[in-house]
């Protein structure tokens, strides 16, 4: 490929060689692949004997081999969504340091590999949950049925069939975007098959709050790129910041500092925040196939258990007060399930809540810690204790809960416990998922660096552009990531490149942005599509 335009902001002067197209044929030598094949084999080996040791802890006895043989078919599977989504997004974090001659490119993959793993072992696990609370209330409380695993297989091979699609024609489409789809579509997909109406299969409130998250990332990553160029370009008036690279020499020490540094910033968060979509799936995919060791969180300590225990009357007594004068004979379960699918208070709701809260506050008790829950009753316990918290979500969003700011402080304090005892991540997990996507973040990455790099703006990205957009995306992926919602790393650096394209008068290619758009209009109906086919087809085949 010829060498691309130097950027017209450059400072006149003596002539210099124009910026040259960085080196991305270079291969990895021997000892690299030997690592990484290595470290590959070994996050296998890691994985395998975590879930054997977890399990062992239990005491269960092994009588069929069929539950995990399911198990690493769909470990596979989720562990091979963040290997793609590694090499997929790796563009984000190094095509800046690629094209300004910051880094060679086989060690800024590498390097963001490295932090993308970090970024994954340090994550809170709050868009992990996220992710999940999307999906309908009725397949997580049987994801360890037929429907539970038509579900995860479903939405994990349409997220991996779309992302690779857009891989394959160098597109920067989102990874987040993918994955919500898929999510939405099987949700979808079993509502129409249960006889109800299709909206009533997601939480659209939910939704719609990770769908402005979304929407707007593009957006802020365009704005507050460009915004941020402006303001470089009044504070600091070195013109050596906004200049293009001469030929492949690597840009002055300060500026190359800054990009390693934007690079790494972005790997980080990105790790923390992509890796967690994973991380929520594979929980779900231990709790349906191995519920006596992972349903419930046994490492919680018998002092938080027995804070658990007060919070738990408190909230009784809210409960039941709200739900006082009217009683319910028989199982209060299906009440509660019907108020999270149709989110609407109905008389029964208060008297069936104020059951289930006083039954897992007795089978606690019953047991005083909950590594002392029998395996025969813990996949119930930790439905209880899921359909509890929900419910308490939702009321807490509820117009029409006539809830004080006391009793939802209680119900709050409350749903805190039970979700420290159902939402958890063991370590493993985290390694797994940290050693997938940081491995695959070394894979695959050439097209989409090709695309960010070179077909975004009309001229030779300069080192003010490639840092401003850096900033800017790790700082909006780490604010998504404290909020626990997941954004599109993808969308926020390819639109932040863009931006700082446009308000540096560099000009864009319009066929590349016209691309990118079509890609991000038409993730999350494709994905909606893909994934509720095969969820239909799944679901009759399994």
């Amino acid at each position: 490929m010829t060498d691309i335009t130097l950027n017209s902001s450059m400072a006149e002067g003596a002539p210099v060689e124009p910026a040259s197209r960085p080196n991305l044929d270079k291969g990895f030598n021997p000892l690299t692949m030997i690592l990484f094949f290595g470290i590959l084999a070994a996050g296998l080996l890691y994985v395998a004997y975590s879930i054997y040791a977890d399990v062992d802890a239990t005491g269960t006895r092994v009588t069929s081999y069929l539950p995990y043989v399911l198990l690493i078919v769909a470990l596979l599977i989720a562990l091979g969504f963040e290997f793609v989504n590694g090499f997929h997004d790796t563009a984000n974090a190094v095509a800046t340091v690629i094209y300004t001659h910051s880094l060679p490119a086989e060690f800024a993959v590498m390097w963001s590999g490295l932090f993308n793993f970090l970024g994954v072992l340090t994550s809170t696990g709050a868009v992990a949950f996220g992710i999940v609370s999307l999906l309908p209330v009725e397949l997580i409380l049987q994801v360890g049925s037929t429907a539970g695993f038509a579900m995860v297989f479903a939405l994990l091979i349409a997220a991996i069939l779309w992302n690779l699609g857009t891989w394959y024609f160098g597109l920067p489409a989102s990874s987040s975007h993918t994955l919500i789809g898929s999510i939405i579509g099987v949700g979808v997909a079993n509502a129409l098959m249960r006889g109800r109406d299709g909206t009533s299969g997601v939480d659209w409130g939910k939704a719609t709050e990770i769908g402005y998250a979304l929407l707007l990332s593009p957006l802020v990553g365009f704005i507050c790129a460009a915004g941020l160029l402006l303001l470089l370009k009044v504070i600091i008036k070195n013109p050596a910041l906004y200049a293009a690279p001469e030929g492949t020499k690597a840009p002055p020490l300060w500026i190359r500092g800054l990009l390693i540094l934007t690079c790494t910033g972005v790997s980080f968060a990105h790790g923390s925040n992509d890796g967690q979509k994973g991380m929520g799936l594979i929980m779900l995919i231990l709790i349906g196939t191995v519920p006596t060791a992972y349903a419930l969180n046994r490492a919680l300590p018998e002092n938080q258990v027995a804070q658990f225990q007060k919070v738990s009357e408190a909230a009784s007594k809210v409960v039941a007060a709200k739900g006082a004068g009217h009683s319910i004979i028989g199982d209060p379960r299906p009440a509660v399930t019907q108020y999270i699918t149709s989110h609407h208070i109905s008389e029964g709701t208060y008297p069936s809540l104020s059951v289930l809260v006083k039954d897992v506050g007795d089978q606690v008790a019953k047991y005083g810690s909950l590594n002392k829950v029998p395996a025969e009753v813990v996949g119930n316990t930790r439905n209880d204790m899921y359909l509890t918290s929900e419910a308490i979500r939702f009321l807490m969003k509820d117009k029409e809960n006539d809830l004080n700011k006391e009793e939802i402080a209680t119900l709050n304090a409350y749903k805190g416990g039970l979700d420290s005892a159902t939402k958890f991540i063991p370590t493993w997990v985290k390694v797994a998922i940290a050693i997938a996507l940081g491995l695959g973040t070394m894979v695959g990455w050439k097209r989409i660096v090709v695309t960010v790099g070179e077909k975004i703006g009309k001229t030779h990205l300069t080192y003010a552009q490639g840092a401003s957009a850096e900033l800017v995306a790790a700082a909006t992926i780490g604010a998504a990531d404290v909020f626990g919602l997941p954004v599109s790393t993808t969308h926020v650096l390819s639109s932040g490149v863009a931006g700082t394209m446009a308000a540096n008068g560099s000009g864009l290619q319009v066929a590349t942005i016209r691309n990118m758009v079509m890609a991000w209009v038409l993730t999350l109906p494709v994905a909606i599509l893909l994934s509720g086919t095969l969820y239909v087809i799944f679901s009759k085949v399994f």
